[in-house]
């Protein structure tokens, strides 16, 4: 059966919204935009008669992804040998662990097959698309040229149902990152996989490393898939009193009672009911999250069938940490042991120790451990959802802990982002900012109107900044949810020489301004890496002037 398109699926809960068709960052949702009249940049795009490629026309007065600005910077990273990948993004039968769901993977396993590449190579990546909906693939957090960095409608066109891309970019920095679709909901199915890129100069002295990629699961369990959580967010909450905030805390929805529930029972034969009600964390300020996902997953295996890493006692083991959910922030510790933060979004800090640290999605931490005799949980908690994700490290022998475990340094010193300072190398040379984006987050789960500055997603709106300028952010929340806010291709510091990163977590009624230097030309998103919150509006554009 061919699987509904999102302007399908939506139709009916936008109609009931009565706020027209929600702007999207698939180009799918995109009404008008010709694909075919597009000015298409190199021939390394799509191949195949349903394949496209190159990026959209920008407005007047900005740069375009595939300008000669791009290829000059793109040459200034001196492009190295030659990493070649080919990735299929198919449907597929995954197996989380006795339980086997229907989702779209590349390939056949969960997550996709780690890329591993060295800093200075150039990456090759050939996506096939054997999916039923265009897709495209997206580089979380690398400063990458502009026409790479996949997105439909600004910096390439859609790849369709039959076609291919080929994804060509030199890798400037090392660290942590991961790939996933920036189209529609496609991410928060089984289409992700971590891409480490590895220093030849290492500063860190370990034994072994252990790729963790934590994930909040919906698709294929009883019929439920992450368009019809989205059709079902997107309703907002029907006639109930919007006056402000969210409406997570109305009185007399169920789950109120301070134990996270659904917000009502689905008819007979069809899938349950999504949305999340009464889900609290004092860490994330309130509001844990809008949809109630029935698995969490460590790289995923269920926490009843979970992973085992195995190292022996003594061992230095670094551990690199990826939230790639769609809509849960973990709070992550290994029992019996503490961690050293060494990085977070692939950049160096000042080491910090500390027992558990919390993964807004999008985020991540490299941690050093030194392994203990015996087995001990990796436990991921869903924060405020009442629900936990496992994996286990085992240096010696022992019965392996219940699905249920929570360690007591989940409960324990957590270190946070704020708390960090950038590694003096990496650190941004101090410097008045030349100029300020002001995005104030607005909306809520009421109405289903996430936004920037109350103005939902225009894939054709720009905020200017140019080439060279010192540039602050100011993300100011007046919802009564947290959100994780992500920068495309740069990475921007945290006050008081706070970390370098791309995705920070912005509490409610909180302000949080970030700076970052202008060097890498051409269109890039902003945009909450909630995917339901982003797809319902809370994204814009940061263009480069001509």
């Amino acid at each position: 059966m061919r699987t509904p398109t999102r302007r399908t699926v939506l139709g009916a809960a936008l109609a009931a919204a009565g706020t027209g068709l929600l702007a999207a960052c698939s180009s799918d949702s995109m009404p008008g935009m010709d694909h075919a009249s597009m000015n298409h940049g190199p021939t390394t795009g799509a191949t195949g008669p349903s394949g496209s490629s190159g990026p959209s026309a920008a407005p007047a007065g900005y740069l375009t992804p595939n300008g000669p600005e791009v290829a000059a910077a793109e040459a200034a990273r001196n492009p190295g040998p030659e990493r070649r990948i080919a990735l299929t993004a198919t449907e597929a039968t995954l197996d989380l662990g006795g339980r086997t769901v229907r989702s779209w993977a590349y390939g056949d396993r969960l997550p996709g097959q780690e890329v591993r590449a060295t800093l200075g190579d150039t990456l090759a990546v050939t996506l096939a698309n054997h999916l039923p909906q265009s897709t495209s693939l997206h580089w979380h957090g690398l400063a990458l040229r502009n026409d790479m960095d996949g997105v439909p409608g600004v910096t390439q066109s859609d790849i369709r149902p039959g076609g291919s891309f080929e994804y060509r970019f030199a890798l400037s920095h090392p660290g942590t990152y991961w790939f996933h679709p920036h189209s529609g909901v496609q991410q928060d199915r089984g289409l992700y996989a971590p891409l480490i890129v590895e220093d030849p100069r290492e500063p860190l002295v370990y034994d072994k490393e252990w790729v963790v990629v934590l994930d909040d699961w919906v698709d294929g369990v009883d019929g439920s898939t992450p368009d019809a959580v989205l059709a079902e967010l997107a309703k907002g909450m029907g006639g109930m009193d919007h006056s402000g905030g969210s409406g997570h805390d109305m009185p007399g929805m169920p789950g109120m009672s301070g134990t996270p529930g659904t917000g009502g029972s689905a008819p007979s034969g069809a899938a349950p009911g999504r949305m999340l009600m009464g889900a609290r964390s004092p860490l994330l300020g309130g509001d844990a999250g809008d949809v109630a996902y029935p698995f969490h997953l460590v790289n995923g295996r269920l926490a009843t069938a979970p992973e085992t890493f195995a190292a022996k006692p003594g061992d230095r083991i670094r551990i690199r940490l990826i939230n790639a959910g769609g809509d849960t922030a973990y709070r992550v510790a290994l029992g019996g042991h503490e961690l050293t933060v060494t990085h977070t979004d692939g950049f160096p800090v000042e080491p910090a120790t500390t027992q558990a640290l919390l993964l807004g999605m999008g985020e991540r931490y490299d941690v050093l451990v030194t392994a203990g005799d015996g087995v001990f949980p990796l436990t991921a908690l869903a924060e405020g959802k009442n629900a936990t994700a496992l994996a286990v490290l085992r240096t010696g022998g022992g019965a392996a802990p219940g699905a249920a475990v929570r360690p007591a340094e989940l409960d324990g010193r957590l270190v946070t982002a704020g708390q960090l300072r950038a590694a003096p190398g990496v650190r941004l040379p101090a410097k008045a900012p030349d100029r300020t984006v002001k995005l104030e987050l607005t909306g809520g789960m009421a109405k289903a109107d996430w936004a920037f500055n109350g103005r939902r997603y225009d894939p054709a709106q720009r905020h200017p900044v140019a080439a060279g300028e010192r540039v602050r952010l100011e993300f100011r929340n007046s919802t009564t949810m947290w959100h994780p806010v992500h920068l495309h291709g740069h990475s921007f510091a945290l006050p008081g020489d706070g970390p370098r990163k791309d995705t920070a977590v912005v509490l409610p009624g909180a302000t949080l301004a970030v700076d970052f230097d202008a060097d890498n030309p051409g269109l890039w998103m902003v945009h909450c890496h909630n995917v339901y919150h982003a797809e319902t509006g809370m994204m814009t554009v940061l263009g480069y002037r001509a």
